[in-house]
C-alpha cells in the first residue's frame, strides 16, 4: 500500500484523510500508466474538483505523489465539482480515476466527517478520530475506492512554454508575452489594460 510520507502532512498543513487519498490516487495512476515521479514537465494531472468543498485536499496528495505540480503548470482544474482526475502523459496516454459512490457513502459515516460537517477545521479534530479515518481509507482495496478507465482518445492542449516577456508601459513591470494586452498599440499588463483577461 502506498502510504503518504510524514513530511507530506507538514506540507499540506494538517492531518486529514483526503490528502493521503489523493496520494494513493496519484500512485495508482502512475502504476497504471507506467510512469515515474515527474521531474520536469512531461506528466499532467487534470482534477475535476471545484472550489468550496473540503475534499480538494486530494490535489495536494496528487501533486506529492506524481510531481505534476501546480507550480510547474502541470495541474489544471476543470471546476466540475467531482472527486475525480485525469492523469495524462503524452507518450503513455491518459487514465481517469474517480472515487466510487459506495466508498464515499461508507467513508462519510466516519466520525471525522461529523466534525467537518460542524465546520470543525481538520487540525482541531481529535487525532484519534483523524487516524481512524486515514487507517480506514488505507484498509479499503483499490477496486472499492476507485473507478478507473483508460482514455485512448483523450486530448489535452499542452500550453507552449515561453521565456519572452515585455515591460508594461504603465506600471513598468515585466509580463510574459501571452498576457500582454495592447492599448493604443502599446503593451500593457492585464491589470493596467483594464481588460478582464
Amino acid at each position: 500500500m502506498n502510504t503518504v510520507p510524514q513530511w507530506a502532512f507538514e506540507f499540506h498543513g494538517h492531518h486529514c484523510p483526503f490528502m493521503p487519498l489523493g496520494y494513493r490516487m496519484g500512485k495508482l495512476a502512475m502504476k497504471e500508466l507506467g510512469v515515474e515521479h515527474e521531474k520536469d514537465h512531461g506528466f499532467y494531472v487534470i482534477p475535476e474538483l471545484g472550489i468550496g468543498h473540503p475534499q480538494t485536499c486530494l490535489m495536494d496528495g496528487m501533486q506529492i505523489a506524481t510531481g505534476a505540480t501546480y507550480g510547474k503548470s502541470l495541474m489544471e482544474k476543470t471546476f466540475w465539482g467531482k472527486l475525480a482526475a485525469v492523469f495524462y502523459h503524452p507518450q503513455k496516454g491518459a487514465i481517469r480515476l474517480a472515487l466510487t459512490s459506495d466508498f464515499l457513502d461508507e467513508f462519510g459515516k466516519l466520525e471525522f466527517f461529523a466534525y467537518r460537517k460542524k465546520k470543525v477545521e481538520p487540525s482541531q479534530i481529535p487525532a484519534k478520530v483523524t487516524k481512524e479515518a486515514i487507517d480506514w481509507m488505507y484498509a479499503q482495496p483499490d477496486e472499492k475506492v476507485f473507478k478507473y478507465e483508460k482514455l485512448p482518445d483523450y486530448k489535452f492542449n499542452i500550453p507552449r512554454g515561453s521565456f519572452n516577456k515585455i515591460k508594461c508601459i504603465k506600471c513598468g513591470e515585466y509580463v510574459f508575452e501571452r498576457y500582454v494586452r495592447l492599448v493604443n498599440n502599446e503593451p500593457h499588463c492585464i491589470p493596467c489594460s483594464g481588460c478582464k483577461g
